[in-house]
């Protein structure tokens, strides 16, 4: 497996477009309520991935430059976004987007903000960012709750060596104030779910970077957990989708 974070998806484009969850619509009303977003805002949506969270905003009517470092994601993001004129791919990662001084309303980060460099991050979103630009950080946590997502936890920390140093939980209250400098930052929680077949089920593992390539006794665990658990034919992740939005400090 690369240690370099930003290759860690290259293997894994398919099942991380069929498989993954989106984020909740709740998300663009947050920032239209309370970060001032409207249809012109423009975003750097940064580590953009194959899109999930641009195309939120795409939708809305905003701009939208998506930053992304691994060719085979951004190729993705560029297929799967083809229909949006206001969407621009990008070749860049959040130390050094490539993007010109002071052009956006608002930075975003979904589920890639614990992959950054914080300290280099924060000063290169200070110079894309317009003056009072807000930064948005967004994650969809899975729930881990009794039955069968505690018993998936249980076999990720079993199979997956990596899982525990590359978890985003890592990213708590301290580690936010820190990148935020010491500005007032805020956080809104909303539901999201998903409902897997065994299909869906293996697709969702295989499209985690820190699953081992090699990981057929991962799979057949997982197979036993999925016939426990499973009821007509499915199981259901439980997550929380986790916003914090605030202002840089300088």
């Amino acid at each position: 497996m690369s240690p370099d974070p930003t290759q860690r998806f290259s293997s894994r484009v398919e099942d991380y477009i069929r498989y993954r969850p989106s984020y909740p619509a709740e998300v663009i009303a947050y920032l239209e309520r309370e970060c001032g977003l409207t249809p012109q805002s423009r975003v750097a949506d940064i580590g953009s991935g194959t899109g999930l969270l641009s195309e939120l905003f795409l939708r809305f009517g905003c701009e939208v430059d998506g930053v992304e470092p691994n060719a085979e994601m951004r190729a993705a993001g560029e297929r799967l976004l083809a229909a949006w004129p206001r969407f621009h791919s990008v070749a860049g990662r959040a130390e050094a987007t490539t993007l010109p001084d002071r052009g956006a309303h608002l930075v975003s980060a979904g589920q890639a903000f614990h992959w950054f460099s914080p300290y280099a991050a924060r000063t290169e979103f200070l110079r894309v960012l317009k003056p009072r630009g807000w930064v948005a950080l967004v994650w969809n946590e899975r729930l881990v709750t009794e039955g069968f997502l505690a018993d998936y936890e249980a076999l990720l920390h079993r199979y997956a060596p990596d899982y525990a140093q590359v978890d985003h939980r890592r990213v708590d209250d301290a580690a936010i104030t820190r990148f935020f400098a010491g500005a007032p930052w805020r956080g809104a929680v909303f539901p999201n779910q998903q409902h897997f077949d065994w299909q869906g089920l293996r697709g969702r593992v295989l499209s985690s970077s820190y699953v081992p390539l090699d990981c057929e006794p991962l799979l057949e665990a997982l197979a036993r957990l999925f016939e426990s658990y499973q009821q007509a034919g499915q199981v259901s992740f439980l997550y929380e989708t986790k916003l914090y939005v605030g202002r840089l400090g300088r």
